[in-house]
Parts: structure tokens; sequence; C-alpha cells
């Protein structure tokens, strides 16, 4: 005989008002593969819904900033490399720049262009990497096979040039360690020919793909007044509305001779993020391309680093076979150089953000007090508010679509 089921039991309005509400605890890393990197999240779930969370970082902190006080300057550039190892170059350029700022090296327009060349293929690589990463969080990993092989042909014109793919510690103070090879212009003129087609192509299989728009529109918007207030800046701002961008608002590297746009989206939410990125690389694209009339049109062709013994490293071959050159690579390796005292800030446009540093020299070998500021440090604390009140699987995309990366978290 069946029991008899008591209908007040289904009652939905049966639940007493001082019942308290059971809620779940979940830890989502710090290992955790949808962070894309080694921190935690403790979430403080309703169900689906994510009622609070909690950041914790500092599991990969390397100390950078102490470590970079009790170096030379030389030797600061490879630490730089691990912030945002997505586009390491950026990293580099933007710290040999602080330093030629603090000891008033001018660097000629050729290297300026050539470093223009170098930090835009670096801010391709990072928005492929970030935005086709949303792709597979939204349940599209085709987007990010293609991808991958453009974004390995940017590595190797990185080791063309200078020997390494990730980790590249390009560049030196003043300009850079050699010449482009031949083969290295064949590469970057090469990516400028095929890249757009592909470029069109990941965004046809993403923009208007009715479950990626499902997926992302809406999801993790940020009003335009919170952003600022959290210190927003890189594409996570522009996607609020903002159109601001350090390379037009504080020129660096003859930035102002370039002509842009900047992207700029409306809700602030995941799919403009997407979006402003995707535009982003296409102004890359025809910065790179203006760069190189540029350079062609220099009766230069051979300069590629400042004319300043006193702090610039000489070429290879003159060390070897000239002794003037061997004294003054000793000099400034052994740190026998004065120092001028000083204190100055320099940022660039990073992938991700402003990226800057803060230098106070006291005049010594090694800088007196040096702080990175990191982009994806100040803009990941706005993360709880972001997803409060929405379900995990939005959540893994917010943080997927604002491209926190670990290394500038734990600096």
């Amino acid at each position: 005989m069946a029991k008899e089921v008591n209908s007040d039991y289904w009652d939905k309005d049966r639940v007493k008002a001082e019942e308290p509400k059971e809620y779940n605890t979940l830890n989502v890393g710090p290992t955790h593969p949808a962070t894309h990197g080694v921190f935690q999240n403790v979430m403080l779930m309703d169900g689906e819904y994510i009622v609070s969370t909690e950041q914790t970082i500092g599991y990969i902190h390397r100390a950078f900033e102490k470590i970079a006080e009790r170096r030379p300057f030389y030797q600061i550039t490879p630490l730089t490399d691990r912030l945002n190892y997505c586009s390491a170059p950026l990293n580099n350029m933007g710290w040999h720049m602080t330093v030629e700022k603090l000891l008033g090296i001018e660097t000629p327009k050729r290297v300026d262009y050539l470093r223009i060349v170098i930090m835009e293929l670096a801010r391709i690589a990072d928005h492929v990497i970030c935005n086709s990463v949303i792709g597979v969080d939204s349940g599209a990993l085709t987007g990010f096979t293609y991808m991958f092989q453009d974004r390995e042909f940017i590595y190797e014109i990185y080791e063309e040039i200078c020997g390494s793919r990730l980790t590249t510690n390009m560049g030196r103070i003043g300009g850079f360690e050699r010449n482009f090879s031949p083969k290295a212009w064949e590469k970057i003129k090469y990516f400028l020919e095929f890249f757009p087609a592909k470029l069109k192509e990941f965004e046809t299989l993403l923009m208007r793909n009715r479950i990626f728009m499902d997926r992302t529109i809406n999801v993790g918007a940020f009003p335009l007044d919170r952003a600022l207030a959290y210190g927003f800046t890189g594409p996570n701002l522009r996607a609020c509305g903002l159109d601001y961008d350090v390379r037009v608002m504080n020129p660096y590297c003859s930035y102002e001779e370039f002509e842009f746009t900047i992207p700029v989206g409306q809700n602030g939410d995941t799919y403009d993020r997407f979006m402003v990125r995707q535009a982003e690389m296409k102004q890359s694209l025809s910065i790179i391309q203006q760069a190189l009339d540029k350079l062609d049109a220099l009766e230069d062709k051979e300069t590629y680093y400042a004319c300043d013994p006193r702090f610039v490293l000489p070429p290879k071959e003159k060390v070897y076979n000239n002794m003037e050159a061997l004294i003054w690579h000793f000099k400034i390796v052994m740190g026998e150089t004065d120092i001028p005292v000083g204190e100055v800030y320099h940022c660039i446009e990073g992938a991700n953000g402003e990226l800057g540093f803060y230098l106070i020299s006291d005049g010594g070998r090694t800088a007196s007090r040096l702080h990175f500021r990191r982009p994806g440090f100040i803009y990941y604390q706005a993360y709880p508010e972001m997803v409060q009140g929405t379900m995990l699987s939005d959540a893994i995309l917010t943080m997927s679509s604002m491209n926190v990366i670990a290394g500038e978290l734990d600096a």
C-alpha cells in the first residue's frame, strides 16, 4: 500500500521566516584549471549563485620588487618578464624607458619604431590568448586551437630577434642588443599578410554566435563609475565606455606620430571586453604597418641603440675588438658609472592596462626603492563585486575576460 503524502510538505509557503538559509562554500583554486593561474577564490554559494567570494593570492609570491632593489638596472629586465608573461616584451620596454627617463637617455627614432613593432606584436599575442580563452570557457575550443598557431608565429619572431620565446629579456637600456635580422623582417611582414584573415575568421566564429552571445552579453557587466573607482585601465576600462589609452594621453616612444583609434564598449560586460580586444588587434596591425613604413623612410638602416657610452652597453663585436668599448662595458656591468639621484614614474599601455614603474634612486648602484604598477593586481580587486549574484559558470567567464595574470598578482 502506497504511503500517504503530506500535501503541506510541498507547500512553497510552508518555509518559516525564522528558518536560516543554508549556504555552501566552494573552493575554486588555487590549482583549479578554470582560474588560469595559481590563485584562489573561496565562494559562498546559494545553489548555483554566488553570494560572496573572497580572494587569496600569494601562492607564487616572488618578492620581485625587493629582489630588483638589490640588482643593477640591467639585471632587472628578466624579472619584468615574469609579470605578465603573456606579453613579456611590453614589460621589458616599459622598464627600459623608465631607466632611460632617470638617466636622461634619448633614443633614436629608429629605436622607437623598432620598439613599437615589438610592443604591438606583444599586444596582439596577449589579446589572442585572452580572447581565445574566453571562447574556451564558453564551450568553443575550436577558436583557441586555430589562434594557437598565430601566437606561435609571434613567438617565432621573438626567437629570431633575441633567441627567446616566452620570457624574452628583449632589448636593452637605450635600445636593443642587436639589429633585427633579414629573416626577422621577413617573418614580421608575412605576419601582417596572413594574420588579418585569420583574425577575421576567429571573429566570425564567435562574434554573432548565439551560444557565445548568450554566455557573454550582460555577464560580468561593470559600470564606468565603479571601474574608475577601482582604478581600471586598459581594455577593461575601455569596455566600460571610456577611451583612456596611455599611448594617446601620455605618448611615449614616438606614438604621437601614429594614427589609430581607441575602441570602446558600452556595457563593460564580457562581450564588450572581447570585442574591444578584437578591435585593438586590428589597430595594432595598422600601427605595425605604419612603423614599417616609417622605418623604410629613414636614411639610417643600422642604428639600434642610443649613443650614450656612460649607460648603454656597446655592441659585442666592439667589446671583442676595441679596448675603449671593453672598458665601458666593464664599468657599466660592474656598476661603476654614477647613477643620477632622482625619482621617476613611467607608464606604458600594457596589453591588459597601464603598466607603470616607480623608481627612486639615491645615486647608488641599485634602485633605492622600486614599485611595479601591475594592472592585473589593480583590477582583480573588483572581482568579488563583479561576480556577486551571478552564476558560477558566469564567474569563470568574467575572470577570463578580465585577463587576470597570476604573475602580476604576486610580484
